[in-house]
């Protein structure tokens, strides 16, 4: 028996018992990504996390708070008794996580089940979730209450699942040797709608930069990184400059980047830590005190990286839930013990463990709603996450 073919079989042993095996990235992203080995990613589950006494008993929280009853799902099955396709699409920061979730998800049920996960950003992940195109959504903040409105009027409701924390991160061409640190102000005199035009060169930022005229990179307007961004920096979701290269695709962003000793951009953690070899890191002051501080696992997981410390989301739809197979991916993508390990492996900042067996029993008891009814909020800690009951505003 190979090894991989070892590894599925007690991965197929596990989810009779309600757990999962590690997670890998798919072909879709470079080689070099995809030859991670999936065998140090994840050892193999806590009964307690996932086990099928944990999924008859939803209430009972591992992080402390009490999730409210609902109607159950089913227990676990097997994955080699599984088939199927699950459609996933949003944002390109969660991408990394969901695409490695649905490869090595995809070898444990041996091929049946087909996981796709698109690109679209947030907001136009969002718009197919809504209009039930999709299982399950990516998305690098909360759902807004317009995008609640529309999955509402088509009768989509849905289980919000925080997965990770990310750091948004401020990025200059290696080239670049005159910046270090911003502080907000300067981001925001860099950023905001009023710089359109005005403020085009570097110099107009400090002094003592050269005269050189910047090139703005960052995300599109569909993306949850732009709405992020702009509230933490600008004051004001979607408040931005216009006239700088967007892009839903990070990949674009970081070769824009990356070439040009004037350009500026700024996308998630993970994607800088996958081209760090390329990239620029600047260490942002929030001037509050602490001083210039970049993004590191440590510094976001305790919020010091401030105010671009985020959490990711998954939205699994209730109707799709009634399948077996997109239940068990969504139990595979939660597993207490190998997803932390696959998350941090993928850049992203994962959450202790206990969190996510509180994330499994929120969705084992199909918990509508969100826990953001006023949509995104900056400085958002674990308990805000898991503490509070999700509600529809």
């Amino acid at each position: 028996m190979t090894v991989l073919a070892a590894l599925t079989a007690f991965g197929v042993l596990l989810s009779a018992c309600g757990g999962a095996t590690p997670a890998a990235k798919t072909e879709s992203k470079p080689a070099a990504e995809a030859t991670k080995p999936a065998a140090e990613a994840a050892k193999p589950a806590a009964a307690a996390a996932t086990s099928p006494a944990a999924a008859a008993n939803p209430g009972a929280s591992a992080a402390g708070s009490t999730a409210k009853p609902g109607a159950a799902l089913a227990p676990p099955v097997a994955l080699n008794t599984l088939n199927g396709t699950i459609a996933v699409d949003g944002s390109s920061t969660v991408f990394p996580v969901s695409e490695a979730m649905a490869e090595e998800f995809q070898k444990a049920t041996g091929g049946k089940v087909r996981v796709t996960v698109g690109i679209s950003g947030t907001g136009g992940g969002f718009k197919k979730f809504c209009a039930g195109e999709t299982d399950i959504s990516d998305a690098s903040r909360p759902i807004q209450k317009a995008e609640i409105d529309q999955c509402k009027a088509a009768g989509v409701e849905f289980v919000e699942l925080p997965v990770a924390f990310d750091g948004l991160s401020i990025m200059v061409s290696p080239r670049n040797t005159f910046v270090d640190c911003m502080k907000v102000s300067e981001l925001k005199k860099m950023w905001e709608p009023e710089a359109q035009g005005t403020v085009t060169r570097w110099n107009q930022i400090r002094p003592e930069w050269p005269n050189q005229e910047i090139r703005l990179y960052g995300a599109g307007a569909d993306s949850g990184t732009f709405d992020y961004f702009t509230d933490a920096v600008n004051g004001k979701e979607k408040a931005s400059r216009g006239d700088y290269t967007a892009s839903e695709d990070d990949n674009v962003l970081v070769q824009g980047i990356s070439n040009d000793p004037n350009a500026l951009g700024y996308f998630g953690f993970a994607y800088y830590e996958e081209n760090a070899d390329k990239l620029k890191l600047l260490g942002v002051d929030a001037e509050k005190g602490a001083g210039c501080i970049k993004p590191t696992a440590e510094s976001i997981r305790d919020g010091s990286y401030s105010p671009l410390s985020r959490p990711l989301f998954i939205y699994a739809k209730k109707t799709s839930l009634d399948r077996p197979e997109v239940r068990e991916f969504l139990r595979f993508y939660l597993n207490a013990d190998s997803s932390p390990k696959l998350i941090d492996q993928v850049g992203y900042i994962a959450f202790p463990p206990p969190y996510y067996q509180q994330a499994l029993q929120r969705l084992n008891a199909v918990q509508t709603g969100t826990v953001f009814p006023g949509g995104s909020q900056l400085g958002v800690k674990l308990e805000d996450l898991f503490s509070r009951t999700p509600s529809l505003p």
